[in-house]
């Protein structure tokens, strides 16, 4: 019985004959995809890749005068509902960030292997956002990086008694205690308690735990 199953039709745009070559061998033996085209440039995409209006497009980052991530930005103007994969050697988080808010759906590194690599097509082509590994744990590592930075920004927001006040709270320490060991009155221990709360976004103590000892 003659398979009907509809390829997906995938286009590339890289400037390395070799890596091209490479990267449509491996999708031309593929059961799942198919090669529309393949571009040399950035400039030859932006002009030509709208009117084959290809499901996935492979997207090299360098690829001279205009490059990759500015050529998605472009592309995507135009033909909203062409999905784009980087495809790249770059793993810095300023290229990362960049690419995917240019437009892309999908980043992954060149030394992908092959199966990882068409089933990364086939993630994308269905709705998907795959990244490769050490992206996407670069990726979580930034946000992580964001929060710590954010809660840092918040901690150093309260008063050096405020401050003081949250490490007994912290460790467990009664209101009554705290008050004795920093010989203040058990109601300004509330008072300070509910200014921190307010200050750090929190409700209790042991969100103000875990703001702390996130930070």
């Amino acid at each position: 019985m003659e398979n009907t199953t509809q390829k997906i039709r995938v286009s590339i745009v890289e400037d390395n004959h070799f890596v091209s070559h490479a990267l449509e061998g491996i999708i031309l033996q593929s059961e799942s995809c198919t090669i529309v085209d393949i571009f040399n440039s950035a400039e030859e995409a932006i002009l030509n890749l709208c009117q084959t209006s290809p499901d996935v497009v492979l997207m090299d980052i360098d690829l001279g005068k205009i490059s990759g991530i500015n050529a998605v930005k472009l592309i995507k103007e135009k033909c909203p509902d062409v999905h784009f994969m980087i495809c790249t050697v770059h793993e810095e988080d300023e290229k990362i960030f960049e690419a995917l808010a240019a437009g892309a759906n999908g980043y992954i590194l060149k030394d992908t292997k092959p199966e990882d690599l068409i089933s990364a097509i086939v993630e994308l082509a269905n709705g998907g956002a795959p990244m490769s590994s050490k992206i996407a744990r670069r990726v979580v590592n930034s946000f992580r990086e964001k929060e710590t930075e954010k809660n840092g920004n918040q901690l150093e927001c309260l008063s050096s008694r405020e401050f003081e006040l949250l490490e007994l709270l912290v460790k467990g320490l009664l209101y009554k205690e705290i008050a004795v060991q920093l010989n203040i009155a058990q109601e300004t221990v509330r008072k300070h308690v509910y200014n921190i709360y307010k200050k750090l976004h929190v409700n209790n103590r042991v969100e103000a735990y875990n703001k702390f000892y996130g930070n």
